[in-house]
């Protein structure tokens, strides 16, 4: 499945749920539940490279920048919120998960994000893309064993990156987020 395709079948799911589709912190999000339909109708090995290729796109946002920049927005981040945070990211849609990871101060501009910094309401973050990949595959299917052996059979063509790229710096320090996160910094810091 090329990535065109991969995206594309993301972009039909978040227009089936028009103006809902932005934010995972409702109990009553609609997006997992159309993504899962819309793969659930597929050939299972269409599903199994959708898998492989959400990998490969998760992994492409490995960068200290934007984990620092959801270190910011949600008041911390450890390894599984990130995680979780990219998997929403992508959730948000192409334009927006590329925009973000080349520039993780975009995310200034999402109405979520602005949500978020003035009452705490809101979330970007969804746990986990991989298993909603998986449970559509088992919907599909009736068993999802076969899904797990093929991922595990392909692991090779997942990246699996030990650290992220990118600069560091201490996501803690005011000074360096207003450096290097300007945007995000004065939603989230006040005097800054």
């Amino acid at each position: 499945m090329d990535l065109d395709t991969w995206w594309g079948i993301l972009a039909t799911a978040r227009t089936t749920v028009g103006d809902r589709a932005d934010d995972r912190d409702p109990a009553d999000d609609p997006l997992p539940d159309a993504l899962t339909d819309l793969l659930a109708a597929l050939k299972p090995t269409e599903i199994v490279e959708f898998g492989l290729r959400h990998g490969e796109v998760r992994a492409s946002a490995y960068h200290h920048p934007l984990w620092y920049a959801a270190y910011i927005v949600e008041g911390g981040c450890g390894d599984d919120g990130f995680m979780d945070f990219r998997d929403g990211l992508i959730l948000l849609g192409r334009d927006t998960f590329t925009r973000a990871v080349e520039d993780p101060d975009t995310l200034a501009d999402l109405p979520v994000v602005l949500r978020m910094s003035r009452d705490n309401k809101g979330w970007i973050g969804y746990e986990s893309l991989s298993g909603l990949i998986r449970d559509a595959y088992q919907r599909a299917t009736g068993e999802a064993d076969s899904y797990d052996a093929a991922l595990e059979a392909a692991a090779d063509r997942i990246p699996h990156p030990r650290t992220p790229t990118g600069p560091t710096w201490d996501p803690e320090d005011d000074e360096a987020n207003r450096h290097h996160l300007p945007r995000l910094t004065a939603l989230f810091t006040p005097n800054s």
